[in-house]
């Protein structure tokens, strides 16, 4: 497992692929993980780094270590993920999401996006997204200009929104997501299964900062034979 700029460390990426896969079911309660040895050789990774991500899963309540016998999950209903917000899944269940930006640029809002911030600018970032390597979904998001002059490839987390909340102060805490049918956008790579043009699913989400403003608003079009979207009520 690779880790490039503006990653998570490799340790936390495997601590949210194991939170994803624990709220996708895949992952039971009372559930006894492959010995450290073997768990680490499938993940690629080493057994240092497993342990410190299997750390952080008790630290969050979501893995009982007993000594002598095992690692053992416990399901709860909050895992504070960083990717808590984030609702696509391959088809199977979880998957441990990743991005490549593909451009950002400042620009005047489109007038057919829905209103939202103060200034008349936005940022406009589109990226392709990765489900545990496999190409799931691009994203055009816009984030308000009034909230940070520039913004590089460099500065970007794999999770925007712990990028907003870690360097801008800007928590989003509440998101409304329309979900419909829309065609690949012409600026689709070819990485991206779905020709521009093609009929796909697509999410529209309005995103709301700590003081309720909308701060970001998002176009989503996933792949329907790798991904799903899943929201779940607890």
């Amino acid at each position: 497992m690779e880790s490039h700029p503006g990653s998570l460390p490799i340790y936390l990426q495997i601590t949210e692929l194991l939170v994803r896969d624990i709220a996708a079911g895949r992952l039971v309660d009372g559930e006894k993980l492959a010995p450290e040895r073997d768990l680490a050789a499938e993940l690629g990774i080493a057994v240092g780094t497993l342990r410190k991500a299997l750390a952080e899963l008790q630290s969050r309540g979501l893995l009982d270590r007993v000594q002598g016998s095992g690692n053992y999950i416990r399901a709860i209903s909050d895992p504070k993920s960083v990717y808590a917000m984030f609702r696509l899944e391959l088809i199977q269940g979880g998957g441990l999401p990743t991005a490549e930006v593909l451009d950002i640029v400042r620009l005047d809002k489109p007038k057919d996006l829905p209103g939202f911030g103060f200034s008349p600018e936005g940022h406009r970032i589109r990226r392709v997204r990765k489900l545990s390597g496999k190409v799931a979904a691009l994203e055009e998001i816009w984030l308000d200009g009034s909230y940070i002059s520039a913004i590089t490839p460099e500065d970007l987390s794999e999770s925007l929104y712990l990028y907003y909340r870690s360097r801008l102060g800007l928590w989003i805490g509440r998101a409304e997501d329309r979900i419909g049918l829309d065609s690949v956008p012409e600026w689709a790579p070819p990485v991206f299964g779905p020709k521009p043009g093609a009929p796909v699913p697509h999410v529209l989400r309005m995103s709301q900062a700590q003081d309720g403003v909308v701060a970001e608003v998002s176009h989503t079009w996933f792949d329907h034979s790798v991904a799903r979207y899943v929201s779940r009520l607890r």
